[in-house]
């Protein structure tokens, strides 16, 4: 293994991603050369024959060989940012995505209300994954606190250790349940983005989302809605007086959870769209 001009690696990484029609390959090829080797565009831009170490071209070169058998880049970079914080990645929780932002804006208001009524207010996270939500809230406001709760030991573990990144871990429980199962007390708001995809589909998912996102928590069951179900089943008995759900949703997915939730007793009061035009976020009260 030799060293290499950051312009060359730049190149040979664009030209390798591009050949194997890889969806984003200028995208990939940057944000791999940039975690490889420490650099960033500035870098690239204003010091292109800086000379790279041979050992940050292996790590790179390993790199690329695992984005051409379809792994996603940011498991390959072992995080992701989510609402400008840097998330850590394991096998049990899916990468944090621009499209749950949404749903973190949609309750930020709800939240400042009750804590400005309440003095502070408190938060679960049904299926917290890496705790992206809950943690991302809690950065915005000092006076939440926030359980997040999983099925899986390794997201719980994730979680932990993304919270106490974020300098928030005395306000962040993570707790093992199967839903609500092991859930005790009342929230102000419960939050969640659950599996929601309809099994039959998750076979035609892409390669990088269906061989690499844990199973757990892409199968919604057969119709997708299984767990909008558990949650709005469950969420009465955990709700203080004028306390809120808010869910993410997938594509088209609207009307049949609103209709899971008023039958529940509860009322649609707000939806948000994503970056993308579709109807992502929605915010329910008793």
């Amino acid at each position: 293994m030799t060293s290499e001009t950051l312009a060359a690696l730049h190149a040979r990484a664009r030209k390798a991603l591009r050949d194997a029609v890889i969806a984003t390959p200028e995208l990939d090829a940057r944000l791999l050369v940039e975690w490889a080797t420490g650099t960033t565009r500035l870098d690239a831009l204003s010091r292109p024959e800086r000379i790279i170490s041979s050992e940050a071209v292996g790590t790179l070169d390993a790199a690329i060989e695992r984005r051409l058998r379809g792994e996603p880049v940011h498991r390959i970079m072992g995080e992701r940012s989510f609402y400008g914080l840097g998330f850590r990645l394991s096998p049990e929780t899916l990468e944090p995505r621009p499209d749950t932002e949404t749903l973190v804006d949609l309750v930020l208001p709800f939240l400042k209300a009750r804590i400005a009524e309440k003095g502070v207010a408190d938060l679960i996270d049904m299926g917290t994954g890496t705790g992206a939500i809950a943690i991302a809230l809690l950065v915005q406001l000092d006076s939440l606190r926030a359980v997040g709760v999983d099925i899986a030991p390794g997201a719980l573990l994730t979680a932990r250790e993304n919270a106490r990144m974020a300098g928030v871990s005395r306000r962040f429980a993570a707790v093992r349940s199967d839903w609500f199962a092991e859930v005790t007390g009342k929230f102000d708001l419960i939050v969640s983005n659950p599996p929601y995809i309809p099994r039959h589909i998750i076979a035609t998912l892409a390669r990088e989302v269906r061989e690499h996102d844990p199973l757990l928590a892409l199968d919604g069951g057969e119709d997708g809605l299984d767990f909008y179900r558990a949650l709005a089943s469950g969420s009465g008995y955990h709700l203080y007086e004028g306390g809120a759900v808010g869910v993410e949703i997938g594509a088209g997915q609207l009307p049949d959870v609103e209709n899971i939730f008023a039958k529940q007793g509860f009322r649609l009061i707000e939806v948000s769209r994503d970056i993308g035009g579709h109807e992502r976020a929605l915010l329910f009260e008793l």
